[in-house]
């Protein structure tokens, strides 16, 4: 669980995939299949006389009446675009079979990392099949756990979740918050960790936010917004966050507001409390950027009794808060260091003063640190893989963590006082494993490991690189069954994101190798707009630069065809929310490239996504189209904009859910009528809108197992494989 509220940063937009499951070896047919032509009758989209003024270029939007998503017309469009649907995907005869499989195959344990607080250790798991993970704690993780709460009782089809369950420091009380179908509002309740039972305490509108307690147990930090209209509250522009003290046993309304800034309001705060209680701490964000500001604020006199210093005001670089010793107060940055250092300030010595380096930059792009046993715990990426290194307090090197293979370290937890550290280890080949570190010897030992059913022997996981339009060298991961031929007939799904500081790493996905054990080839291509290199990777693909994603994903799929390991018609292209907009980018630029692609909840209308909900915060990364200079770029690869009538595309599946309030669903909606309007060939343009599911997070089993039975048997057919 975190140990702070969650920054706006890692929550606004990424959807990396979600948990899936793994199908029985067999071999696919190797003979060409043409894929199967069923002329579709598309439901009607209707076009309005809809044209809008970018600077003096006219932009027409004919589906601007599907962003009204409370409308009786798109309610009944919806309707009539998934009854289509999903008479097409159920006669495909893959697909049930998929699905009863994907059903026995998900059924392993699946853990969180554990978090220590008082006298237990808190964590969740999930049994196998199981909607949402179940809440524990007990003493000893070698001893049975007592539930502490179970998120399938909340409702009857599992879409209520808990995205963060945050513990009291004394381990008696613990605040969880709750999620309706997807949606990104938090409901917070308490509950009492030796009974088991609720308080009477309801904290609402709560968005992009943990739960961060005193020291002494009686209350809890957290961050909120001004109550939203309930009919448009999964698409009004959320502004103006503030942090607020909530005191356990006590009405909402009776709640402090500890910090807010009239005068900014597109400020996000994570407040923190420091873990010897003498400090709140303030992460202030801006959108998705990942240049913070950092506010504290003494708690000697209260939640809000006295003043906040500024000790970072201006946001030039990443500032993560590590911990402190007193007014030492430890960070890890990339301020003059693009890969990643760690300093120190003196919460004394104000804003003037030079950080003090504990850290160096070193050759890797440090991503992850925690500070305990007066030692720093520091996951690098290498090449888009984990090293985890030590360092003592002063700086000087401790060691290097001996890791299990190749894959990647996720979640450190662990306290300031506290002598080990638990974390999870994953790879394309490994479930995810959750390791203790010891800090006095160095070595990590398994706690859990899980039992999946597949054999890591049949698969292989190479790891190549490629050179992009502009010669940047780019690597890419391609996990196949082992023996598989390079002779150009392999079905390939191709998966990139490219944004927002998100490196796409080695990890389980049951889903994935489902792909691969069914007879394709699965390849994750690292894109420049991630963190994997630092600074400079991710700035190489934003903004006016953006253009360099695309490319770097389509010289991903020429490299592909080009080594044999597949051809264009096998070719397949997949990506979620930012990977979407680079699906449908990507699929407009080059339709030629591929046989069938798989944009979810992507950012389709590049002009309009800054005016729902949390898009406004994106423009860090994408500029906006009230900005003169930036609306040419992202109309030049606006993915809705840039659909050409007439055009020839391959076989496409969109994929939405009607909660999603983080990519609201008007983007999917809008490009799919755009898309079906615009396609000459005779490849299927469809539209999949999930019901009572949002984004992606909290999803529950029964609906991600349908959705990849859906997706994987749609591009097998699509890839003529039946």
């Amino acid at each position: 669980m975190p140990r702070s509220p969650l920054p706006l940063s890692l929550l606004a937009l990424a959807l990396l995939g979600a948990s899936s499951v793994l199908l029985p070896a067999q071999e696919a047919p190797r003979t060409a299949v043409a894929p199967r032509v069923t002329k579709i009758t598309y439901p009607e989209s209707k076009k309005v006389d809809q044209t809008d003024d970018y600077h003096g270029t006219k932009v027409e939007d004919p589906y601007r009446w599907l962003e009204d998503a409370n409308s009786p017309e798109t309610k009944a469009w919806v309707e009539a675009q998934n009854q289509v649907t999903f008479a097409y995907l159920r006669a495909i005869p893959s697909r049930e079979p998929l699905l009863a499989r994907l059903k026995e195959l998900y059924d392993y344990e699946k853990f969180g990392v554990p978090s220590r607080e008082g006298d237990y250790f808190f964590y969740a798991k999930n049994p196998g099949l199981a909607n949402q993970p179940t809440w524990f704690f007990t003493k000893d993780l070698a001893s049975a756990p007592t539930p502490l709460l179970d998120p399938n009782t909340l409702s009857a089809d599992g879409t209520v979740s808990v995205g963060t369950l945050a513990v009291s420091p004394d381990g008696k009380h613990a605040a969880y918050g709750i999620q309706r179908s997807g949606s990104d509002w938090v409901e917070w309740k308490v509950r009492e960790v030796a009974t088991q039972k609720d308080l009477p305490d309801v904290v609402e509108w709560s968005k992009f936010s943990g739960a961060s307690w005193t020291k002494d147990g009686k209350g809890f930090f957290y961050s909120r917004y001004d109550k939203p209209d309930e009919q448009t509250k999964l698409q009004t522009a959320n502004y103006f966050q503030k942090v607020y003290f909530h005191r356990i046993n006590t009405p909402q309304a009776e709640d402090v507001l500890a910090y807010e800034r009239k005068d900014q309001k597109e400020w996000g705060f994570g407040g923190h409390v420091t873990e010897d209680g003498a400090y709140l701490t303030i992460r202030v964000t801006q959108g998705t950027s990942r240049k913070h500001r950092f506010f504290f604020r003494p708690l000697k006199d209260g939640p809000a009794g006295a003043p906040v210093v500024e000790l970072i005001p201006d946001a030039e670089a990443e500032w993560v808060f590590l911990g402190n010793e007193g007014n030492n107060f430890y960070f890890r940055t990339d301020k003059d260091a693009p890969l990643g250092r760690i300093v120190a300030l003196d919460a004394n010595a104000g804003a003037a003063q030079k950080p003090r380096e504990i850290v160096p930059q070193g050759k890797d792009a440090l991503q992850e640190t925690i500070y305990a046993g007066k030692k720093f715990v520091c996951n690098y990426l290498q090449d888009a893989k984990s090293v985890v290194r030590v360092f003592a307090a002063d700086g000087k090197p401790a060691g290097e963590v001996k890791l299990p293979g190749i894959g990647t370290v996720r979640g450190f937890e662990a306290r300031q006082k506290d002598t080990d550290v638990y974390f999870s280890f994953t790879g394309f080949t490994t479930p995810g494993e959750i390791h203790r570190l010891d800090l006095k010897t160095n070595t990590a030992t398994v706690v859990f490991r899980p039992k999946a059913a597949f054999k890591a022997d049949d698969f292989v996981t190479e790891q190549v690189f490629y050179n992009s339009k502009d010669g940047t060298r780019v690597p890419m991961f391609i996990v196949a069954k082992k023996g598989v031929k390079k002779d150009g007939s392999n079905p390939t799904h191709l998966y990139g994101y490219g944004g927002f500081n998100v490196a796409v790493l080695p990890a389980f996905s049951p889903a994935n190798l489902a792909w691969v054990e069914k007879g394709g080839v699965y390849a994750v291509a690292n894109l420049r707009g991630g963190s994997e290199y630092g600074q400079a990777w991710h700035e190489g693909g934003m903004k006016k630069v953006k253009q360099n994603v695309f490319d770097d994903f389509i010289a991903a799929g020429e490299w592909l065809v080009a080594n044999q390991w597949t051809k264009p018609a096998r070719l397949s292209i997949g990506g979620g929310s930012n990977g979407g907009l680079l699906v449908g980018a990507t699929l407009n630029q080059r339709p030629d490239l591929f046989g069938a692609a798989v944009p979810q909840v992507g950012v389709m209308d590049m002009l309009r996504f800054q005016k729902f909900t949390i898009g406004w915060a994106w423009t860090s990364d994408y500029g906006s189209a009230d900005d003169a200079e930036m609306f040419p770029v992202l109309r030049a690869y606006s993915p809705y904009h840039n659909l050409k009538p007439g055009g020839n595309y391959p076989a496409v599946l969109v994929m939405t859910s009607d909660h999603d309030d983080r990519v609201v669903p008007a983007h999917s909606f809008k490009y799919a009528a755009a898309l079906q309007a615009a396609q000459a060939g005779d490849a299927p343009v469809l539209i999949r809108i999930e019901t009572k599911s949002g984004h992606g997070a909290g999803r529950p089993t029964s609906k991600i197992l349908e959705e990849i039975a859906d997706k994987w048997a749609f591009c097998w057919r699509a890839l003529g494989m039946e």
